[in-house]
């Protein structure tokens, strides 16, 4: 199993390749806050008084714990849009740190839903009155979906790093307002990219959502297999997701789970049953007792190993088993079938009574690499009955 060994082996060669990239000049500086913000309110200023309402520039410590007032008083129906600059480090020598996509989250008055964007750039309409909200993420999560924390908020104080955030709440939609102030100018394409992921819509593909307090992403579409089949096109780098599809039905022994899919390519070349390298691609089950089994594709481990969560607030939760390894077989479509009773049983004890979702996981914010698959044919069998999920 594995445990300190294993992660100070694994921190070990993260360290290693860290260091000789810092030595070869290719670790990215951080990104120069001030500049950005300085940037970004210089452009509002050139705006004409008709078109923006409101802004604010606030300084937000990546150990200040959730929530922190912008003084910003809003009104169902306005539109607002938050720019952000900046990095949480996780662990500096390593090189893991989160962007602020991952990290900050807004709430709408004291009670208000959480919510976060896909990017560093996000644009919403307010439903509801209230002074908006920011609050740090990692390496708390969320327990209700107002913001309140899992853990004690003495966890902020192991991370390090800061954002700047930029506000605009504007006198009419969003989109109209970054295309005009966009011929004023830009910056490092914040307004672009704003513009781009408005006019793209949301990508989740139909009768899927995702899991709320990770947040929404843009990893996963609906596309076509190379046989015409559908499919669901995964492309993950630096971010995570869990897209997941309701599902009703008995977990009884020979109920079994099949799918197909084409790994292009893994997200980490170390094994992954460490915090500092747990970047995955995987399919996995929930149960009605709040547990799920996820098969991966993993670089190194043996095919049937079997292991629980390394991330603290999955453990004892979510229950990793490989279906593959290595790279030998990658940019392949491959099928796969488990028999979701008997894995239960072998790797996590007495089976509970039903499945409930069907979930796709990627993982890569770890080591911030690519990962690509494509799904399709995802079939639940019980008894004679198939239900198919894609």
């Amino acid at each position: 199993m594995p445990g300190l060994i294993t992660d100070l082996c694994v921190a070990a060669r993260l360290g290693a390749r860290s260091a000789a990239r810092r030595l070869r000049h290719e670790l990215a500086p951080p990104p120069d806050s001030n500049a950005f913000a300085d940037a970004l309110q210089g452009l509002f200023e050139k705006a004409p008084r008709s078109l923006i309402a409101e802004t604010r520039c606030l300084r937000l410590s990546a150990q200040q714990p959730p929530w922190v007032g912008t003084g910003i008083m809003l009104e169902a129906g306005d539109e607002v849009s938050y720019f952000a600059q900046g990095r949480v480090y996780a662990n500096r020598a390593l090189d893991i740190w989160l962007s602020p996509a991952l990290q900050i989250w807004g709430r709408i008055g004291p009670a208000g839903e959480v919510f976060r964007g896909t990017r560093n750039c996000h644009s919403f309409k307010v439903n509801q009155a209230g002074e908006l909200f920011f609050g740090n993420y990692f390496p708390n999560d969320w327990a209700d979906r107002s913001g309140a924390r899992k853990l004690d908020d003495e966890v902020y104080n192991k991370v390090s790093g800061e954002f700047r955030v930029v506000v605009v709440r504007w006198a009419e939609s969003a989109l109209a307002g970054l295309k005009q102030l966009r011929k004023e100018g830009d910056y490092q394409d914040y307004l672009a990219q704003e513009i781009a992921r408005l006019e793209q819509g949301d990508t989740t593909p139909p009768g899927w959502n995702y899991l709320w307090h990770l947040g929404p992403a843009e990893i996963y579409q609906r596309g076509v297999s190379p046989t015409g089949d559908a499919c669901i096109h995964c492309h993950t780098r630096a971010d995570v997701g869990i897209l997941q599809y309701p599902v009703e039905l008995p977990l009884e022994p020979g109920t079994a789970l099949s799918w197909s899919w084409c790994v292009s390519q893994l997200p980490s070349d170390l094994r992954e049953d460490s915090v500092p390298s747990h970047d995955y691609l995987s399919i996995a089950v929930e149960f009605d007792n709040g547990r799920d089994i996820t098969y991966y594709w993993s670089s190194s481990l043996a095919v049937d190993t079997g292991y629980d969560c390394p991330l603290p607030n999955w453990h004892a939760k979510e229950y990793h088993v490989v279906v593959r390894s290595g790279t030998a077989d990658l940019k392949q479509w491959l099928r796969e079938r488990r028999d979701l009773y008997a894995d239960y049983e072998r790797y996590m004890g007495t089976p509970p009574a039903r499945i409930v979702r069907v979930w796709l996981i990627a993982n890569s914010i770890f080591q911030r690499n690519a990962g690509h698959c494509d799904y399709a044919d995802i079939v639940l069998h019980h008894r004679d009955r198939d239900i198919r999920v894609l």
